[in-house]
């Protein structure tokens, strides 16, 4: 892929635009979240106990971040900074890849998952969501009489 640092390439011009056309195109919200790309990038693993959801957002303030549970549907939210420097600096920044601004993922929970019994972390960048299933979907051994 060919790159370069100079606004004025042709070729990079070209590339970045491609870059942003498809990023317009893939994160696209649906009932399951966004595409492949979003922001955070997320990991969903379950065990019989609950479902566990780790949320990679390196550079989030936890005061931004925003866990939901509504009518069945799991919503992340939150703001990340620029870490660039202000407009007003003799800078200039000649790539930037790293996503800012407000984002949202939104991710459909099973039908055992209880909504009163979800706990969430923030620690070094990873947001770790615990959903807790209804004792009533626990798996248990029957006394045979």
């Amino acid at each position: 892929m060919y790159r370069s640092l100079f606004p004025r390439d042709l070729f990079a011009e070209m590339d970045r635009l491609q870059r942003d056309v498809q990023q317009a195109f893939d994160l696209s919200p649906t009932i399951r979240g966004f595409a492949r790309n979003g922001f955070p990038a997320l990991n969903v693993g379950s065990t019989p106990e609950a479902l566990e959801i780790y949320a990679f957002a390196p550079g989030v303030d936890a005061s931004t971040l925003e866990v939901n549970v509504e009518r069945g549907l799991l919503t992340i939210s939150g703001e990340r900074k620029s870490a660039l420097p202000e407009a007003g600096d003799k800078t200039a920044v000649h790539i930037n890849e790293r996503f800012e601004g407000t984002f949202r993922r939104v991710m459909t929970l099973p039908e055992d998952a209880d909504p009163d019994a979800v706990d969430a972390k923030l620690r070094d960048g990873v947001l770790h969501i615990t959903v807790r299933r209804r004792a009533s979907a626990q798996p248990r051994r029957i006394a045979i009489n």
